[in-house]
């Protein structure tokens, strides 16, 4: 609630505050007997998601209670990484929210202070995923010392555009880590496929004249999916370990229902 607000968290305030229900951020640690790293998980835990002020056609908000899958996979992947004694330190941070409408929502124009301390003007309150998930890597790098952060999402359309239904988009600043994903996507069924991870290409789509970034961007034919991801990573601070971001905007539903799709990812590629 309140509390998310008055310690900075500017993002995720700024998506659920206009909610019956508050926004969390909820943030899960198991330390192993003698681990080697730091592992943190970051998911998008949007409840339900109408598009906020920036609302979306009837269509296009049937189906968004699966807008939290992202956090619900990392939180059943923490769960059973727990039960089978997983042998690193693991923190799985989820960042829960509705993006509703009211009297307090945010508006396009507003100027939203993040945890990283970076500044967004909103220019689309309908990308509201990457808002939270700001605050959720910046809160693991500020206070959760990660050796590898990852972050999963059903971020994009543009995801379903690029790597289909079936493939999850993964953009990844670590070539072995990225490689790893792909393999432990063959391995586990949930599959997925880099797409391009290149900040001096697609940072300037997120410029402003009045703070430190947009929100959305400003040419959506412009790898929309990396877009998204290269936001994110604006507030990884000065974080130069790996990180992977996991758009399941696709795989993460079939006919209407979820899939659990990225659980036995994380499971095989950190088991």
């Amino acid at each position: 609630g309140e509390e998310l607000r008055d310690k900075g968290f500017g993002g995720l305030w700024g998506v659920g505050k206009a909610a019956n229900d508050p926004p969390a951020l909820v943030c899960l640690s198991y330390k192993a007997k003698e681990p080697s790293r730091n592992v943190v998980w970051v998911g998008k835990g949007i409840v339900y998601d109408t598009g906020g002020l920036s609302l979306k056609p009837t269509s296009g908000m049937m189906g968004m209670k699966a807008d939290m899958a992202g956090a619900a996979s990392v939180f059943a992947a923490f769960k059973a990484a727990v039960q089978s004694s997983f042998s690193d330190n693991l923190h799985a941070v989820l960042c829960l929210a509705e993006n509703a409408i009211g009297p307090d929502a945010t508006r396009p124009d507003d100027i939203l202070t993040h945890y990283s301390g970076r500044t967004v003007e909103i220019n689309n309150t309908d990308a509201e995923g990457r808002l939270v998930l700001a605050d959720g890597v910046a809160y693991a790098v500020k206070h959760l010392d990660p050796d590898v952060i990852v972050d999963m999402a059903t971020l994009t359309g543009a995801q379903l555009v690029a790597t289909g239904k079936q493939h999850a988009a993964i953009i990844c600043n670590d070539e072995g880590l990225e490689k790893a994903a792909w393999e432990a996507g063959r391995k586990s069924g949930d599959l997925v496929h880099p797409l391009p991870y290149c900040p001096e290409m697609f940072r300037p789509e997120f410029k402003s004249p009045i703070a430190d970034l947009k929100n959305s961007v400003k040419d959506r034919m412009n790898g929309q999916t990396s877009c998204a991801a290269q936001f994110i990573a604006e507030h990884l601070g000065d974080f130069e370990k790996p990180w992977l971001h996991i758009d399941i905007a696709g795989p993460s539903t079939h006919k209407d229902r979820g899939t659990g799709f990225g659980v036995a990812l994380l499971m095989t590629l950190f088991g």
